[in-house]
């Protein structure tokens, strides 16, 4: 399946999914840094090149995806206690 095809059938996907643009791009770009630092085996500079984009850049944006993924995470563990019937 070409490429395009394939991003046609996600896209309808998304679009039943009710996805919003902004949600299915930010998560887009994570994923893809993602892949590409996995590629490299996490060298940001290689990585960088490889993304066509500054070291600089990619080292913000990876450092917001953890502070993100850090901040979902104690979101997950402080879900208040159910509160007990008397």
């Amino acid at each position: 399946m070409q490429m395009r095809a394939r991003l046609e059938a996600l896209i309808d996907e998304m679009l039943d999914g009710q996805i919003m643009l902004d949600e299915a791009l930010t998560e887009f770009e994570k994923l893809y840094i993602q892949k590409a630092l996995t590629r490299h085996k996490e060298h940001l500079s290689r990585t960088a090149i490889s993304l066509g984009i500054h070291r600089n850049t990619l080292s913000k944006r990876v450092a917001a995806y953890r502070v993100q993924e850090r901040a979902a995470a104690t979101r997950h563990k402080r879900k208040p206690a159910a509160r007990r019937t008397r």
